[in-house]
């Protein structure tokens, strides 16, 4: 597995050559053509509110800022309508014939997790698998980087339990490296070198996912139909949400989800992306074209590239081999944080490994879409402060000309220039259009549930489906501000190099006093008080108000994400539970029966 060269373009001499999926010329162009020309209209309109006396720099600013923000959100947009549309379009039927059988390694690769949650979702897949039949060959890898010895022998203790419930004839395998080199990237690089040979493909888990047998054997299938094909991701959906948080998540995951996903497998092709788990992977190519290379960080050192998926799809894309998003296989699931916080500790990594792909974009050989994966990864997180700077300008902006904060100063003073002049009215048509646009992709979404399949008696009868919808989006108004402030502060530490360390996710939900809780929201809650004493002396536009609330109330919405629902925000998945999901959560007690049992004959007698 030889370490790229990111300084010269690579092609894998076995990697067929790619036939066309469809029209996707066509598709990228109705994506992206939309939100260009929807943005150059609006920067036409503002421009001519800002340039009856010439263009000053704030006011370019502003208009960057506004425009930027509004790119991005018409995007959504264009794909959610793509997949609208893909949807109503007759499902194209699977080649039908004879299929090579494939030996298929199930990697795990974990680090310090609770042991039997992790085993008790392996031995649900395996279960699912035997029960499905079929031409290939599975088998489990439990790859672990664990430090902590006492967690690392109940992982060989659960692992041997396995064993002696299923019998000789179920692969299940367990490993544990003596140095955690390289955390995942390291781990699942080892098992290549080691053991990769064997198994012409793998699919690479998460401790928390779950796939259904059916999910598994249909991705098989796709890649051994595939022969072009290096990845083939499925579209995971979220599971197991306990709290208010989680719900909110699962629920717009459940209804919103699909049309975006089937737009966004439209445009991308065979250049698509990879998101680090549930998806099957070509091992012989991911050999050969995805040892990753130390890149420089954002403060000067080699570091090792932390969110190593995205850059591994352009690798295999940049090889010759085609990376594929097939978002309507069903049975892929995964979890969520239960809390806010546990959702920000979770997106502290994530930035700090999104914001490496700056570093990237020019590296040599990528294709143009692979490049446009990482930049979009980055900008993701970087919008936060992008939308800051937004809310304080607007914030400055007041009311009207005569009520701006900034009137407060001297006009003839050189350091402040004069501030743009925007009338009430403009003021609230830009806002009352960033809102719609927001809520258009969640509207869409619902509109493509029966295009789906889905019912609204599977999310619990029309009346609960339309207090969860409404629910959901109220709730995305309250948190999205907090969301908004914690990336800002999430890119602040990774610039910085304050963010270190790639600590195991809380599965079950952290419980967090009020210390902890202030410490966390402090930034949001001076910044939400401001705002509202704003509001209140008519310096501020009122449309504003939302967010002031919710900025104000960080600490206490933050404490409420963490609070036990039922009944409320259920997906179909909530309502009517999967088989798998039902098995997993039994042999998870079992398993959690037998070690608790195993640690006290181990104490001894008091």
């Amino acid at each position: 597995m030889p370490v790229q060269n990111l300084r010269r373009p690579f092609r894998d001499s076995r990697a067929p050559d790619l036939e066309d999926v469809g029209n996707v010329a066509l598709w990228r162009v109705l994506a992206f053509s939309p939100a260009m020309a929807a943005t150059l209209g609006l920067a036409w309109v503002i421009y001519g509110w800002f340039a009856d006396q010439g263009l000053s720099m704030i006011e370019a600013l502003l208009l960057i800022l506004i425009c930027f923000n509004f790119f991005w959100i018409s995007f959504t947009v264009s794909t959610v309508l793509l997949g609208l549309y893909s949807l109503n379009q007759p499902s194209h039927r699977p080649r039908r014939g004879p299929v090579q059988p494939l030996r298929v390694a199930l990697l795990m690769p974990i680090y310090n997790e609770v042991p039997w949650y992790v085993l008790g979702n392996a031995r649900s897949m395996l279960e699912e698998l035997r029960a499905t039949g079929g031409p290939h060959e599975y088998a489990v890898f439990v790859l672990s980087d664990t430090r902590d010895d006492a967690i690392a022998a109940q992982e060989q203790e659960s692992v041997l339990a396995l064993r002696r419930e299923l019998g000789p004839d179920i692969g299940l395998y367990y490993r544990r490296r003596r140095m955690n080199k390289d955390r995942k990237v390291g781990n699942v690089a080892e098992w290549v070198q080691r053991w990769g040979g064997g198994w012409p493909a793998m699919i690479v888990l998460d401790a928390d996912s779950l796939m259904t047998g059916r999910a598994i054997s249909r991705l098989t299938n796709a890649l051994a139909r595939d022969p072009a094909a290096g990845l083939i991701q499925s579209f995971p959906q979220l599971i197991g949400a306990q709290s208010l948080f989680a719900r909110m998540q699962q629920f717009a995951n459940g209804v919103y989800g699909a049309a975006l996903a089937e737009g966004v497998a439209q445009w991308c092709g065979r250049e698509g992306n990879y998101w680090g788990h549930n998806a099957i992977i070509r091992t012989e190519a991911f050999a050969a074209c995805a040892g990753l290379p130390r890149v420089r960080s954002l403060i000067g050192r080699d570091s090792l590239i932390m969110s190593h998926d995205f850059v591994e799809a352009g690798l295999l894309r940049r090889a010759g081999w085609g990376v594929r998003f097939l978002p309507r296989i069903r049975g892929s699931y995964e979890e969520t944080p239960q809390t806010l916080i546990d959702h920000v500790q979770r997106d502290r990594r994530w930035c700090q490994g999104n914001l490496q792909h700056l570093n990237l974009l020019w590296s040599r050989g990528f294709a143009s879409l692979s490049r446009f994966h990482l930049f979009h990864g980055a900008m993701g997180y970087l919008m936060s402060p992008i939308w800051f700077a937004l809310l304080v300008m607007w914030a400055l902006i007041g009311s009207g000309e005569e009520a701006s904060v900034l009137t407060y100063f001297s006009a003839s003073n050189p350091l402040m220039p004069t501030w743009p002049e925007m009338s009430e009215a403009r003021h609230v048509l830009i806002i009352a259009l960033m809102y719609a646009m927001l809520l258009a992709p969640k509207v869409l979404g619902v509109l493509s549930l029966p295009l789906t399949g889905g019912r609204f008696r599977e999310f619990g009868g029309g009346a609960r489906f339309a207090v969860s919808f409404l629910s959901e989006v109220m709730l995305s108004i309250l948190y999205a501000p907090i969301l908004m402030v914690q990336q800002m502060i999430a890119v602040f530490r990774t610039v910085l190099g304050l963010q270190k360390g790639w600590n195991p996710q809380a599965r079950m939900g952290g419980r967090y006093g009020l210390r902890t809780l202030v410490v966390c929201h402090a930034l949001e809650t001076v910044s939400g008080a401001a705002l509202a004493a704003g509001i209140a002396a008519g310096l501020v536009s009122l449309w504003l108000l939302p967010i002031a609330i919710s900025l104000a109330l960080a600490i206490p919405l933050s404490a409420l994400s963490g609070v036990s629902i039922r009944g409320w925000l259920e997906t179909r998945e909530a309502v009517r539970e999967p088989e798998i999901t039902q098995a997993a959560r039994f042999y998870r007690a079992e398993l959690k029966s037998m070690l608790d049992r195993t640690a006290a004959d181990a104490s001894p007698a008091e």
